[in-house]
């Protein structure tokens, strides 16, 4: 599957990091790291394991402060917030996690009731019944909504886990391995579906991934890190084609589909 051409502004970062540094104990993650996120961009962060790619979305986030260096996300210096602050910008990012980190014990509509009672207290019970049938529509499953999470494949909670980051309706998505464990069918239906959330709901995004053929689908521009830092960033036939010897290393040990 091709990139769709998205609408990009370039004189608007809405992330930039610049010099950013991160550590644990004696390891050195992150070592100087610069990004620039541009409005309505979708920007794929690729890496080896243990490269930094979920530290920095985390950072992004607030939920880990840097070493050094600057985080500006929607104009405001991320580590330099106060608690009530970060809360309210973390409103305009969504995140989703890795294992789509739903409620067991919760519906589907349960699930994406809990951040707009939690949010939006003054929603009428109609108008959250209405976002939450909307978003579900959305991504493909508003027939799931009285289902619980163990009745649902692993790619349809992945869609719920972007339901109920889209429910709240940011203007920043944050995807941490958003095709990991799902089959090669699954996977397309998922990539397809963070381009119709670009599109649909005018996010920008940034896509921590390992999984070429994920990038190749919904990046418009692609990041490899390597010690720390990018090495080369592109479209996707710029990295690969750029002659670095780590892009060649990581294209070589990956698998990837050509549509």
């Amino acid at each position: 599957m091709r990139k769709p051409p998205a609408n990009i502004d370039k004189q608007n970062a809405v992330i930039r990091i610049r010099g950013l540094y991160k550590s644990f104990d004696t390891i050195d993650v992150l070592t100087g790291m610069d990004l620039d996120l541009y409005k309505g961009e979708n920007v794929v962060v690729l890496g080896r394991s243990g490269s930094g790619k979920s530290v920095l979305i985390k950072l992004i986030a607030g939920l880990l402060k840097p070493d050094s260096g600057t985080i500006r996300v929607a104009g405001e210096e991320i580590d330099q917030l106060s608690p009530g602050a970060l809360q309210q910008l973390r409103l305009k990012i969504g995140f989703l996690y890795q294992g789509s980190a739903l409620y067991d014990s919760m519906t589907v509509r349960e699930n994406l009731e809990f951040p707009l009672v939690r949010n939006s207290a003054h929603l009428t019970h109609e108008e959250r019944d209405a976002a939450i049938r909307e978003v579900l529509k959305n991504v493909g499953l508003e027939q799931s909504i009285d289902k619980m999470p163990a009745e649902l494949s692993g790619g349809q909670k992945k869609r719920v886990g972007i339901a109920r980051t889209l429910i709240l309706h940011p203007d920043i998505m944050l995807y941490d391995e958003p095709t990991a464990g799902l089959d090669p069918v699954t996977s397309g239906d998922i990539n397809t579906l963070i381009n119709e959330v670009q599109q649909t709901y005018r996010t920008s995004a940034v896509i921590i991934t390992h999984d070429l053929t994920c990038a190749k689908s919904t990046g418009d521009r692609v990041a490899l890190i390597s010690d720390g830092k990018f090495c080369v960033e592109g479209s996707f036939e710029e990295v690969f084609q750029s002659g670095d010897a780590e892009a060649k290393k990581f294209y070589d040990y990956n698998f990837i589909v050509d549509t």
